[in-house]
């Protein structure tokens, strides 16, 4: 592409070379319905292709609604966090008699958001350990004083308010809830099967997608990652705590997520560069001949020793149709398939800004592969080399894994603490105007993600481009330098031109 050619499509918006799928204008529109833990990610994919003469809705509703609406045929496409096929409070959740297949589409953490003041002061830097957090979410725990959570964060403890802890969880059926529940039931079961048997379910418990509320424990019900997190952002919520994705921390409401003890002893935060560590554990079902075909198996993540590994790391899926029905032709294929081969390369390039965690290779290949499944879809030759992203490099190993901060000692469980902020709130917690008390200023671990202020930018992904850095400042000032060449041009250039003419003639 020429100076000029690159200048034009910063300043206008043009689509970068190599970035438009074939034949976009045949594209017919496509819709589908799940998870909310992946939606901010897909909500921008579906705004970055419509240059393309794409048009993917999307509505997030809860991965449970998603396999329904999948499932009735009401949906072209679904998203979800866990298959279908789960038994779930005594009921399974039955397959569709349509045709599928899961495809992965993006990582991420499942943190816990907060909203915790020390007087008037925010606390950005709380640090949590996998009991700790059972016990909030079991009812266990109910003030923020606990001596527990003390324990927790000795730069904090003396001054941490006796304000009641107020868990909020989803009221609908979700994935992230799934997700959370698979790892407590795993990690600490007799905490999570007690809980259950007093909100009169069966155990063991197991993984639900239907939060258990026990009635008179305190607990706030909200719908979708949009709801939790936006409870929790209230002003008036202070003492409040949730699950939901890092995004919606990082990217949407500017708060901060607790730092949560793994298995090395350090508190760590679900940064894209600590998540990519934890999920090299991660076991993939591989096995093409089985329903559950590109499903996660995360026992391994939970328990990963690598200091810098955040344990509820996770990935997310999207449930596509293999054969042509009534309501999904060779139209809707053409669309999906060429949607989906554009987020499983160029989308994933920059979701680390929105909180989330770039696909490692072998899932961008299998899911290159899942492409292909799609009826309608124009194949296409894809060289895993070209696909840009941050996670691997061109020998395939994994490049966030090698490059992902290890924790500073601040980090480690014991008498320091880190005052750095965290999620979207990277502001240090200051107390008595002496950092937090007996901590350190130290930085967190894997701070490798920007803050995106008090809440996230719906333009910051405006421009898709096809290179995984952004524009720096040696070509930002050569398109300065092109900006004054080109100026001069259209102001000096017709005078003279003009004189030469006359030149010429006289």
């Amino acid at each position: 592409m020429t100076a000029f050619a690159l200048l034009a499509a910063l300043l206008f918006g043009a689509a970068m070379p190599g970035a438009e799928p074939a034949h976009a204008a045949s594209y017919v529109p496509i819709s589908g319905a799940g998870s909310t833990w992946s939606q901010n990610a897909l909500d921008q994919w579906g705004a970055n292709v419509k240059q393309y003469g794409m048009t993917v809705n999307y509505n997030g509703t809860g991965s449970s609604d998603g396999r329904n609406q999948f499932r009735n045929g009401t949906v072209d496409y679904g998203v979800s966090e866990i298959p279908y096929g789960i038994k779930d409070s005594g009921v399974v959740d039955p397959p569709p008699s349509r045709k599928y297949a899961y495809m992965p589409i993006v990582a991420g953490g499942t943190s816990f958001m907060y909203n915790l003041k020390i007087g008037n002061k925010r606390v950005t830097n709380l640090r949590l350990s996998g009991e700790v957090i059972a016990k909030i979410f079991t009812g266990q725990i109910k003030t923020w004083n606990d001596p527990a959570i003390k324990a927790d964060n000795p730069a904090l403890a003396s001054a941490l308010p006796a304000r009641r802890v107020v868990p909020v969880v989803r009221s609908d059926g979700s994935g992230t809830t799934a997700q959370f529940t698979t790892w407590l039931s795993k990690q600490h079961g007799s905490l999570w099967d007690a809980f259950c048997r007093r909100a009169g379910r069966e155990t063991p418990c197991g993984a639900t997608s239907n939060y258990p509320l026990v009635p008179g424990s305190g607990f706030v019900g909200q719908s979708g990652s949009n709801g939790v997190s936006g409870y929790v952002a209230q002003g008036g919520n202070v003492g409040t705590i949730t699950y939901v994705e890092y995004s919606y921390a990082v990217y949407t409401t500017g708060f901060p997520v607790a730092k949560v003890l793994n298995s090395s002893g350090y508190y760590s935060e679900p940064t894209a560069r600590n998540v990519a560590v934890a999920l090299t554990k991660a076991r993939i079902n591989e096995n093409t001949s089985s329903p559950s075909y590109l499903t996660q198996i995360l026992d391994d993540v939970y328990n990963d020793r690598d200091p810098r590994a955040y344990p509820l790391s996770s990935y997310s899926y999207m449930v596509i149709p293999t054969a042509l029905e009534s309501k999904f032709n060779a139209q809707k294929g053409k669309t999906l398939g060429a949607f989906a081969y554009y987020f499983l390369c160029q989308g994933q390039q920059h979701v680390d800004d929105l909180g989330y965690s770039p696909l490692p290779i072998n899932l961008v290949q299998a899911g290159l592969k899942q492409v292909r499944r799609i009826p309608g879809v124009d194949v296409e030759k894809i060289n895993i080399k070209d696909c840009h992203n941050p996670t691997f490099s061109s020998d395939g190993s994994n490049t966030l894994a090698k490059t992902a901060p290890y924790p500073q000692a601040c980090d480690k469980k014991g008498t320091t603490q880190c005052s750095t902020g965290t999620g979207g709130a990277k502001a240090p917690t200051v107390i008595n105007g002496n950092g937090n008390g007996s901590g350190s200023s130290g930085g967190s671990s894997g701070s490798a993600q920007g803050a995106t202020g008090g809440g996230g930018s719906g333009d910051a992904f405006a421009m898709p481009v096809t290179t995984s850095q952004s524009i720096g400042g040696g070509l930002r000032t050569a398109l300065m330098v092109v900006a004054g060449v080109l100026l001069i041009v259209v102001t000096v250039g017709p005078p003279l031109l003009n004189r030469r003419l006359k030149r010429g003639t006289s």
